[in-house]
């Protein structure tokens, strides 16, 4: 792309930020989507009629305020802009808008600027920022929900396949083999930890977010992913329930963990991994 460093950095940044906007529309709505299909799919399967529901999908309706429904002029839904202008706040009810909105769509800029200044401007580039934003996605709706649905961890999962196929095709048996060690790895913790515990340690979502990375990364990287994303899990798991006594025993989502070691393998992988090498060998 011709354009000079900083303008190509701006336009990149204003890009992520629009495209954070609309992950915001995909993290409150496609978890309601999914829901009202499970409903009336388990009520056609005990043969009961299904429930009518007004239309609701990723683009009807409009954006509103989640309190009083009130539509979102353009203006308050420019990204960061729109958030910052209303103090956090409804412009109609005064209610408080999530800092969830500015945060992803802060998200999607500065990771777009990051793959831009760690793998330039190319189509392999493309790949891994839709990697990186699905990511994302899938981080915020498991802190929301404790889901991480099929509709994405699938779709990520063979997107990296196709990426190793079409830019590293002489990596494509590592990625196979890192989506098949991914999965069994979590797998094979979640029954040991159920037959030793009697609970359930984690949800089959891990399982397959984690073959997704190892699609991505090949398996060399599981290891580092695990290390990565245990490890910030355990410091936020402690820190948040020595602040916040009432979180103690509650479950805490792995997915956004599992996340932000795949940002870390994606964006700088190589480098960290290089890194680990050396201090362990």
């Amino acid at each position: 792309m011709g354009l000079p460093p900083l303008l190509l950095t701006l336009f990149v940044l204003v890009m992520g930020l629009c495209l954070g906007s609309f992950l915001n529309v995909v993290i409150t709505r496609l978890p309601v989507m999914l829901m009202r299909q499970w409903r009336n799919e388990a009520l056609a399967s005990l043969e009961q009629p299904t429930e009518p529901v007004p239309r609701f999908n990723l683009a009807y309706p409009a954006s509103m305020c989640p309190r009083c429904e009130h539509p979102i002029a353009w203006h308050d839904n420019l990204p960061l802009a729109g958030w910052l202008k209303r103090r956090g706040r409804c412009a109609h009810c005064q209610t408080r808008i999530s800092a969830q909105y500015p945060l992803v769509e802060l998200m999607g800029g500065l990771l777009a600027v990051a793959v831009l200044a760690l793998h330039g401007w190319s189509m392999a580039s493309l790949f891994i920022y839709a990697a990186c934003m699905t990511l994302l996605v899938l981080a915020v709706i498991d802190l929301r929900t404790y889901l991480l649905p099929d509709i994405l961890t699938l779709p990520l999962l063979w997107a990296g396949l196709l990426y190793q196929l079409i830019f590293q095709p002489l990596l494509l048996p590592s990625a196979v083999m890192g989506a098949m060690a991914g999965y069994l790895v979590l797998w094979s913790f979640y029954w040991l930890f159920k037959l030793i515990t009697g609970k359930e340690g984690m949800g089959f979502g891990d399982f397959k977010l984690l073959a997704a990375l190892g699609a991505w990364l090949g398996w060399s990287m599981l290891p580092l992913l695990l290390i990565v994303s245990a490890g910030i899990g355990a410091i936020i798991g402690i820190a948040a329930q020595a602040m916040f006594p009432r979180l103690r025993g509650q479950p805490m989502p792995f997915g956004p963990f599992l996340a932000l070691a795949g940002w870390v393998g994606l964006l700088v992988g190589d480098d960290l991994m290089a890194l680990y090498l050396s201090l362990t060998y």
